[in-house]
């Protein structure tokens, strides 16, 4: 699959009193507002009308504060919240649904229990470690090849094509950074951290580690050495989004000190259907004054 192919795409919509920055994602039938200016109102109801042209059945926003009532008036509901998003202020992540089936959690009772169980555990104090053999760095491009057949390996279905070594050094390119564990030479497991300089936030996503590796808890390790390398770029939000149904990975960002910010329901198809996901988010600059 060519970059120019990819089952999603990024599109510029201008009006006469505003600015959409859309993700039009039609492998997981959703329509992704990144940013938007101007009038909110005429924004939201020409980006209602192009989710409808393309089938979507879900629309989700990251908003400001004070575009919440407007917002809301929409048929917009709140899903969760992202602390400091928008260089240092909050974002609330908002959702609407065109399919009482898209709008239905299965699993809500679930993903409640196993989050309340989550909560329960010991942050972690001291810094997580690799065993001997081991060995971290971040990734280059050189590197797309091995992460695509590493990705191909882990999920039969993904969000994102993590398949595609194209795609995978066009991201890389972009600006993402990724985190790797070596052992003999091969990559066993990877991160990344999909960073936005403009408003100093960045996506922790990406978590693969084949399966005889596991045990190692190498997400701890990964995750901890983008936070490092985050904190140098001088971002201030850190967040990540896991399968409500994953007991390792929301473990994973509560042991790390990330506070739970609400779940996304069915917002994306992982292994073999939507998955509801759980927003866990960081506040790096307490670490950044931490550490000078």
């Amino acid at each position: 699959m060519s970059v120019q192919n990819l089952p999603f795409f990024t599109r510029i919509e201008t009006g006469e009193c505003f600015t959409l920055e859309l993700f039009l994602d039609h492998a997981n039938l959703r329509l992704r507002i990144d940013d938007y200016q101007g009038n909110i109102n005429k924004a939201i109801a020409r980006a209602l009308v192009i989710a409808q042209e393309h089938g979507f059945t879900k629309v989700i926003l990251k908003a400001r504060q004070e575009d919440l009532s407007a917002i809301l008036a929409h048929g917009f509901m709140l899903e969760g919240k992202l602390n400091r998003y928008f260089k240092g202020n909050d974002a609330y992540c908002m959702a609407l649904y065109f399919t009482n089936e898209r709008r239905t959690s299965d699993y809500w009772m679930k993903e409640d229990k196993i989050l309340k169980e989550i909560i329960e555990i010991p942050r972690l104090i001291e810094k997580p470690q690799i065993p001997e053999n081991y060995s971290l760095r971040f990734a280059a491009v050189e590197d797309a090849h091995e992460l695509a057949n590493l990705y191909r390996t882990i999920f039969e279905t993904y969000p994102t094509p993590m398949n595609d070594e194209h795609y995978i050094k066009k991201v890389i390119e972009e600006g993402t950074v990724f985190s790797v564990i070596q052992y003999e030479g091969s990559i066993v497991s990877a991160a990344s951290a999909e960073v936005n300089d403009i408003y100093h936030n960045a996506e922790l996503t990406d978590c693969a580690t084949i399966p005889h590796h596991r045990k190692h808890g190498f997400m701890k390790v990964l995750i901890s050495a983008l936070e490092q390398e985050l904190i140098r770029r001088n971002i201030y939000c850190a967040y990540s989004l896991a399968r409500g149904l994953s007991m390792g990975m929301n473990a994973v960002f509560h042991q790390l000190g990330y506070e739970y910010g609400g779940r996304l329901t069915k917002n994306c198809n992982i292994w073999d259907k939507y998955e509801d996901m759980n927003i866990w988010v960081k506040d790096l600059s307490s670490l950044n004054r931490l550490l000078k």
